[in-house]
């Protein structure tokens, strides 16, 4: 019996092998399959991508209107921090540069806990070791000057005492959904008394690639005077629209101690983070679990296919370009033309031999378009 035995267990360990071996590989597909249909842009190809929106818009859709029936008590915030105290101003700092590694920005001490949000929290939506290699998931034409830039900018704040990250969340919501511990608000300051955006990066809803898609937008609009926040939210096209509305009301509730001024604000977004303000912009904050508040001034988006409005929507700027295989620019400017025939305010520019995710477009045909978008803003105001 115990030679049975014996000569048995070869046997069972050899099969347990083989049977982890085929979970693990299951478990690669199924992330696969999970975020190809998280992906609110999907496709790599024009052709293709047209009736993969549709299905997937028509879902997203759904699940808006699923939510709005939905009664969300919103719950009272106070103006927290990542950490209780400033940090103090380091001795003998240098400069980040773009051979920088990206793993010393995220646990540079200055940072505190919030170091790990300044990146995609999933690394694997993003590439390179340093700042100037970074490469991130369905995006093109990063800017390495710009990266390196955001990355001192937030270090000399922060060094500086001044508060880099706001929570959105309490630690009592955070202990009852884990989810929320990767959300926030990174905060460029403009003038004091400015009106603020909040910048909405993409990421097919599986990530936030903030980096390209909402911290440069919200530097440059800090240049210009304006108060800019942008957004770290959890996956998922609901649970991003509802975090993006419990960040306008933290704002709106701590306006006086932010600094801001909250009529007309603007909300920005590209690809994912487009759907997400332009579903603000139609809905309100409240419509998603955040405070009865007036919905933005202007809505200012960039390559995404939503189709979705109402006669309500505010006024609408929107850009993309014509190489974009994941949003048509003929679909965003079909929407664009129905809130036009509803006589809502709205700009619209199209960009040849482009693609998607471009950014702020420095040193493409797009660039300059903020100043642009910033202008239609000011048009509201």
């Amino acid at each position: 019996m115990k030679r049975w035995i014996l000569g048995a267990v070869p046997c069972l360990i050899l099969g347990m092998i083989l049977v982890l071996a085929g979970c693990a590989a299951r478990r690669h597909e199924s992330m696969a399959e999970s975020v190809a249909a998280a992906t609110a842009e999907s496709g790599t190809e024009a052709a293709e991508t047209t009736q993969e929106e549709t299905v997937q818009e028509e879902a997203a859709q759904e699940e808006t209107r699923e939510s709005l029936m939905e009664e969300t008590e919103g719950e009272s915030m106070s103006l927290e921090t990542e950490s209780s105290s400033a940090p103090s101003v380091q001795t003998g700092y240098e400069a980040y540069t773009a051979d920088t590694p990206i793993e010393e920005v995220i646990n540079d001490p200055v940072f505190g806990d919030y170091g790990r949000l300044i990146f995609p929290v999933d690394d694997w939506y993003y590439s390179g070791d340093t700042l100037g290699e970074l490469s991130l998931t369905w995006y093109n034409n990063i800017d390495p000057d710009k990266t390196v830039e955001i990355a001192n900018y937030f270090h000399d704040q922060a060094a500086a005492g001044e508060t880099v990250f706001y929570d959105i969340y309490t630690d009592e919501e955070k202990a009852a959904d884990p989810e929320k511990e990767d959300t926030g608000l990174f905060f460029f300051r403009g003038e004091e008394g400015a009106r603020f955006a909040i910048c909405n990066a993409g990421g097919g809803f599986a990530y936030v690639g903030a980096m390209q898609d909402s911290f440069p937008h919200a530097l440059e609009l800090s240049k210009r005077g304006y108060n800019a926040f942008a957004l770290i939210y959890r996956p998922g096209a609901q649970t991003a629209c509802e975090d993006l509305a419990r960040a306008i009301s933290f704002v709106f509730e701590n306006a006086d101690e932010l600094g801001v001024d909250t009529d007309c604000y603007s909300l920005w977004g590209g690809s994912a983070g487009g759907r997400m303000a332009a579903w603000l912009g139609s809905y309100g904050p409240a419509a998603f679990g955040g405070d009865e508040l007036p919905r933005p001034g202007a809505v200012i988006m960039q390559y995404t296919g939503h189709t979705d409005y109402t006669e309500d929507d505010p006024p609408t700027f929107a850009c993309v370009g014509e190489r974009d295989g994941i949003a048509s620019w003929r679909t965003m400017q079909s929407r664009i033309d129905n809130l036009r025939a509803l006589g809502i305010p709205t700009e619209f520019h199209h960009y040849p031999g482009l693609s998607h995710g471009f950014g702020l477009g420095t040193g493409t045909v797009a660039e300059g378009w903020l100043d642009q978008a910033v202008a239609f803003w000011e048009e509201q105001m």
